[in-house]
């Protein structure tokens, strides 16, 4: 399993980012796709998920409304999209994509341990 992330960078409050993840090397559609995000001093935390395999998608509260996670399928790719709009300053962090079974069979989709493929990640700076 290989997932490559993309799309971090600087931008201003209330700006707009989209990362990318490709994953390559599994079974897509069974596997629980996240994001993951950890600001200096602060601990790991669940952004969003998506369930491919049904469509299904979960955020945390502190970006429902402002942020977006999808499938890109017009690329015929497996490849998820986390559409971040109205950033805050407290959004900024590394951001790292996230893939696992452990929700697909009961487990909760906002505990990092459920998942045992991460990429390396991709700072997001809010300034």
């Amino acid at each position: 399993v290989q997932l490559v992330e993309s799309g971090g960078g600087l931008v201003q409050p209330r700006g707009s980012l989209r990362l990318s993840c490709g994953a390559f090397g599994f079974t897509f559609s069974l596997y629980y796709m996240s994001w993951f995000r950890q600001a200096p001093g602060k601990s790991r935390e669940a952004v969003a998920a998506i369930y491919p395999g049904r469509a299904r998608t979960y955020y945390a509260d502190s970006v429902a409304g402002r942020f977006t996670i999808s499938q890109d399928n017009a690329k015929n790719k497996n490849t998820v999209i986390l559409q971040m709009n109205s950033l805050q300053l407290e959004d900024a962090g590394m951001y790292y994509c996230a893939a696992g079974l452990g929700a697909t069979y009961g487990g909760s989709w906002a505990r990092d341990y459920e998942y045992n493929s991460w990429g390396q990640g991709t700072q997001v700076t809010v300034s």
